[in-house]
């Protein structure tokens, strides 16, 4: 028993200095000393898309010694950070629509004052884990002080796990995926500390159209929209209609409906995206700002790393900011700015991540 704990200790020790191969030879019986072999493997696991959850350990609560697996059986991930403790684990939210899972973060340090609520949409393929590492959200909850919930879309649901943006039933409120999304909201709301004026939804690609979708539906219940590489709410309404509309934007026929209400939104887009067409970013900002009433304000720049881009910012009548489309020049069809731990990631583009909260946090819920 006592070598036991001994290397459970030890492990615990390597996974807070980031050593996760060392860690886990170590609880396979092992020594702390990874081999070669080993050591490529975990580099190259970290290098790759979508990660294995870390194995984070848990001290013994009650008189059996035993330490436990945190991750077990929800993948539930805690940190310990200086002035709290942050969460990072699974929850399920069930209605009429069906049920889906939800990966919640609570930062490091809060205080149980109510906190803004930034519901991010994964893309195809990835995964509540995946889409953090990516985007490095969590990093700026501990540092700006939010919450951020990570649906998931399941493989049943999707065989790549798309978000099914563009199938009718899971374009309306009250209806498909779009409840679901917002029943999931509202149950965080329920049980956490959120203000519920500062709501957000943000996504890529599948899970920016779906966002956008969120925006068109659900004005009421988010303050502001980002769509990444996505589509305008309505661009297709079944799987060919989709990968037209991927090609070449929503048809001319097919009139887009300008949201009834508009809800301040920020969309980012790489012009050299052969995913999804960057004409689907015009087309989202140009539903989302409603139309009439607008001037713009144009600006450009460039990072260290070299990416041009263009920043056009939209005012309504009473002058207030509505809206703002970036167009990156020489990014695909990838989150820009985010890290390489996750996937469909450009680091050398403006950090969306950082412009997507600060364009949030200027933003309340209309009355």
């Amino acid at each position: 028993m006592t070598s036991h704990r001994a290397d459970m200790f030890e492990a615990l020790r390597l996974t807070r200095e980031g050593k996760l191969v060392e860690a886990m030879t170590v609880l396979r019986g092992g020594s702390s000393e990874a081999s070669p072999r080993d050591i490529q493997k975990g580099q190259e696991s970290r290098a790759g898309t979508p990660r294995a959850p870390f194995v984070d350990l848990v001290p013994p609560s009650d008189s059996t010694g035993a330490w436990s697996d945190a991750a077990a059986p929800e993948g539930d991930l805690r940190t310990a950070k200086p002035g709290g403790t942050s969460s990072f684990r699974y929850h399920t939210v069930r209605d009429a629509a069906g049920s889906r899972r939800f990966k919640l973060y609570s930062p490091a340090g809060h205080d149980g004052q109510p906190l803004p609520l930034i519901v991010m949409l994964h893309g195809c393929t990835q995964s509540p884990d995946d889409f953090a590492a990516g985007t490095r959200m969590n990093e700026l909850a501990d540092q700006q002080k939010f919450f951020v919930a990570y649906p998931e879309q399941p493989s049943s649901a999707n065989p790549n796990k798309c978000w099914n943006w563009f199938k009718e039933g899971d374009q309306r409120r009250d209806a498909g995926e779009p409840l679901l999304i917002a029943a999931l909201t509202r149950q965080i709301l329920r049980d956490h500390a959120v203000d519920e004026e500062r709501v957000y939804v943000a996504g890529l690609s599948a899970g920016g159209a779906a966002a956008a979708i969120m925006g068109a539906t659900y004005p009421d219940l988010y303050a502001a929209v980002g769509i990444h590489s996505g589509l305008a709410c309505g661009a297709a309404r079944d799987m060919p209609g989709a990968f037209s509309a991927m090609r070449q934007g929503a048809p001319a026929a097919q009139r887009l409906a300008r949201n009834e209400r508009v809800v301040p939104t920020i969309v980012f887009h790489g012009d050299r995206d052969t995913t999804v067409s960057p004409v689907n970013g015009d087309q989202a900002i140009e539903q989302a700002s409603g139309g009439s009433g607008v001037r713009t304000r144009v600006s450009r720049g460039e990072t260290p790393t070299g990416i041009a881009f263009t920043r056009t910012t939209r005012y309504d009548r009473q002058d207030r900011c509505i809206g703002e489309q970036w167009v990156l020049q020489g990014i695909g069809h990838a989150w820009s700015g985010g890290s390489g731990d996750g996937s469909f990631t450009d680091p050398r583009g403006p950090d969306a991540s950082a412009e997507f909260v600060r364009f949030f946090l200027q933003h309340r819920l209309a009355a």
